[in-house]
């Protein structure tokens, strides 16, 4: 049964990686560029539920949905004044703002909210599973994690294709000049991806502070780190990739805690990206684009 807990601990682990994956890859595909900041509006997203649900006794659904609009203002505001001006700046320049954002945020949280971790309650007040006679145990978060994750690629993909403003997205991703020419405010349409993937990164935040109880300001960074490896092997511009990178990775690092050592599974999660780079340097679902010059 061992080989299963950990196959479900995997999925459930490499769902969250996949939803946080999704907001890297829908800002790299649309804005074609790196925010690094999003590991830290993970971490911004969980201590709002936190409050919330104990210091302001609301139900667990109301401090998600609250931690959603706080988040997604967040991403609005960050994407306007700080890389709203950067816009034809060098890929360089908005790549340290976007470090000095993420340093930003992880000490305005270390003065606001302290270092010492909090312990969070979950958002899933439900008792665990018991399959197979009791020898396999699921806990409740795992199956929301993975159906959240399912849920959102799916309403992503359908939102990218079948609206109005998912094509306008598409448009800027091929070309913004084109675009603009085409009467599509670029501006407005790559603002509403930073809040469409800040609000994902409130999600994430949730659940993964749901399944490992423990919030302080530098929750969100290693798993943001992750989770752009998990866009990045999957093929970071692919939503599909994105979701598919996240659970391999998810995967890879529990067998191999489980398995090799806890202190050698990031070093494995990151040696599989430089293998997936070698080998198909544009992610397993990413195309490679030429360019002629």
């Amino acid at each position: 049964m061992g080989f299963l807990t950990n196959l479900i601990n995997g999925i459930s682990l490499g769902s969250v990686y996949a939803i946080i994956a999704l907001g890297y890859t829908m800002v790299y595909g649309i804005a074609k560029m790196l925010n690094f900041a999003h590991g830290d509006v993970i971490m911004v997203g969980g201590y709002i539920c936190f409050i919330a649900m104990n210091n302001l006794g609301l139900p667990p659904v109301v401090a998600v949905l609250l931690s959603m609009v706080g988040c997604t203002c967040l991403g609005i505001v960050v994407e306007r004044l700080a890389y709203k001006p950067l816009r034809e700046a060098p890929s360089l320049a908005v790549l340290i703002t976007a470090i000095g954002v993420s340093y930003l945020l992880q000490n305005t949280a270390l003065l606001v909210w302290g270092a010492d971790p909090k312990a969070f309650r979950s958002i899933v007040d439900l008792p665990s599973i018991k399959l197979l006679g009791g020898q396999l145990t699921v806990a409740p978060i795992s199956i929301v994690t993975v159906l959240a994750n399912v849920a959102i690629m799916v309403g992503l993909t359908l939102f990218t294709t079948r609206t109005k403003m998912g094509k306008a997205m598409r448009a800027c991703s091929e070309d913004k000049g084109a675009a603009q020419l085409m009467g599509i405010n670029v501006n407005t349409t790559i603002s509403m991806v930073f809040a469409i993937g800040s609000g994902l990164a409130a999600i994430a935040g949730v659940l993964l502070c749901s399944t490992y109880p423990t919030l302080m300001p530098t929750t969100g960074s290693l798993p943001g780190i992750k989770a752009f490896t998990a866009a990045v092997v999957g093929g970071i511009g692919s939503i599909p990739g994105a979701a598919l990178g996240g659970i391999l990775l998810g995967i890879i690092e529990i067998f191999a805690k489980a398995y090799i050592g806890t202190q050698l599974a990031d070093a494995i999660v990151f040696g599989v990206l430089i293998v997936v780079l070698l080998i198909r340097p544009a992610g397993l679902l990413g195309q490679e684009i030429r360019e002629k010059v």
